[in-house]
């Protein structure tokens, strides 16, 4: 059981960043944050308001927890890029996921608000990308929990592997209910 909770927990297994990062492996992470929107529209956009109540696994946010976490968390990622690029290794402010996933709009808010805040996100996240230079890409931020350094380039592998992991949990639920 605890092995399918894990299953469930990491469907497409723990983060971990290569050692070697090829331009052909940094371009399919970009275009991973570049499909995310449209392929998670794609994948709940026929759901019913009950089918978003439903946890993702036992214990577990809701589809729709899900798709506002994902915004919010996209969000920070975003900033966190721009204060990257524009100071010299900035302390970011960390943020309680869980605690905003209870908050008001997490648990009621149209799903639509999240996914359509996605799109406009992700586009302009992937246009900052593209132009990045190899330069930009070793700038970081100090993220305050362990007091870690985060460069440009491993934020980008993070909130790829991130819009894949969340996209596993729903897709998941989906098929494991038939869908």
């Amino acid at each position: 059981m605890e092995q399918n909770i894990e299953k469930l927990k990491y469907p497409i297994g723990n983060m971990k960043f290569p050692e070697i990062v090829s331009k052909e492996l940094l371009e399919e992470w970009i275009l991973d944050l570049e499909n995310l929107p449209t392929n998670l529209i794609e994948l709940v956009k026929d759901l019913s308001a009950e089918q978003l109540e439903e946890p993702y696994r036992p214990g577990g946010w809701t589809v729709r927890q899900l798709i506002h976490h994902i915004a919010d968390s996209h969000h920070h990622s975003y900033t966190r890029f721009k204060w990257a690029l524009s100071e010299n290794k900035p302390l970011i402010k960390a943020y309680e996921e869980k605690d905003w996933s209870e908050l008001f709009d997490a648990k009621t808010a149209p799903i639509n608000l999240s996914l359509n805040y996605l799109s406009a996100l992700h586009a302009k996240l992937v246009y900052l990308l593209r132009g990045l230079s190899s330069d930009d890409l070793k700038k970081s931020y100090m993220h305050p929990e362990g007091n870690i350094e985060v460069t440009v380039l491993e934020n980008i592998y993070k909130y790829a592997w991130h819009s894949n992991h969340h996209y596993a949990h729903i897709k998941g639920l989906l098929d494991r209910k038939g869908w």
